[in-house]
């Protein structure tokens, strides 16, 4: 885990120094209640980003069942010691969900169980969660404690279902989801316990890369979609088959610079980087001086090593 924060900004949670362990860390959440999104792919990679960028950074999965985000995790630490590298790793932590039989006294044992996870990952500038693909109350609870929320979704109307209905003649959205209206509760939440209000972002994961009369469609239905549940819409990762590829070995894209890797970067890898680092951008992180200067000192930028680029 990183050891201080270097010279970066965050845009509008602005993190103290290192040393100042009075505040609260940043908790970033990914909450989809569909599956293959790819909320673990992107949770890993802002994990690592934000390694990189030289915050503390703990990690929490709700998953236990899956267990996705633990797994990339074991990925990451076997293939390391193999290749004797060196990879910046987040504390994490894998809270379950309860057994006990009584609706009650499970739920009481999962909100202590995630608040002891997170209590113990105070001295982190971030805590990132991965959430499951699915309705319980521990990714309820989950939400509930998002400064961000990311849901990363795919580019077509039956995932758009996700967040809201939507009328097919005019594109206008008839009524929010269950999703939606989980995430408006745990926003009441959280306001009620003073803790402010939640900066939610979906990120449009698999965009088309030619323009269409549906990408067309779905631009219009998540604009109005954006209005009425004020969230914030981003472009996120194109269908690469390198995200599926690293999982195997851990690896991010941010890693794959790093001398003793096994990976041949292309032009596609630069691309998706750009993505990744776009993503970074709209959590608030850039470098100090970004707009003075393009001179590449970050592990996101895009400049790559000689001979590596095939």
């Amino acid at each position: 885990m990183a050891d201080e924060i270097t010279g970066t900004t965050l845009g509008a949670t602005h993190p103290q120094p290192a040393d100042d362990r009075s505040r609260k860390p940043t908790v970033i959440v990914f909450g989809n209640e569909k599956g293959g999104t790819g909320k673990s792919t992107a949770a890993m990679h802002v994990i690592i980003g934000l390694l990189r960028e030289g915050f503390q950074v703990g990690a929490i999965d709700l998953d236990a069942r899956q267990g996705t985000l633990t797994r990339y995790f074991d990925n990451r630490r076997i293939y390391a010691a193999r290749r004797g590298l060196r990879l910046p790793h987040p504390v994490y932590r894998t809270v379950s969900r309860s057994e006990l039989a009584e609706r009650s006294a499970a739920e009481t044992e999962e909100r202590e169980r995630l608040d002891h996870a997170i209590d113990s990952l105070s001295n982190c500038d971030f805590i990132v969660l991965d959430t499951p693909g699915s309705d319980n109350h521990l990714s309820r609870e989950g939400h509930s404690h998002a400064d961000i929320l990311i849901t990363p979704l795919n580019d077509s109307f039956v995932d758009l279902d996700l967040l809201g209905r939507i009328d097919s003649e005019n594109n206008k959205m008839l009524a929010p989801s269950k999703y939606s209206e989980m995430v408006w509760e745990q926003k009441k939440r959280r306001v009620q316990r003073g803790e402010g209000s939640i900066d939610w972002i979906v990120m449009r994961n698999r965009l088309a890369t030619l323009d269409s009369r549906n990408k067309r469609k779905m631009d219009q239905a998540l604009n109005e979609i954006s209005r009425r549940l004020g969230l914030r819409l981003i472009a996120g990762f194109s269908e690469r088959v390198i995200f599926r590829e690293l999982f195997l070995k851990g690896l991010t894209l941010l890693d794959i610079r790093e001398e003793g890797t096994d990976v041949t970067l292309t032009m596609s890898h630069i691309a998706a980087l750009q993505e990744i680092r776009n993503l970074m951008r709209a959590i608030g992180i850039e470098r100090q001086g970004e707009e003075e200067s393009e001179a590449p000192t970050s592990s996101l930028e895009m400049s790559m090593p000689s001979g590596r680029i095939a």
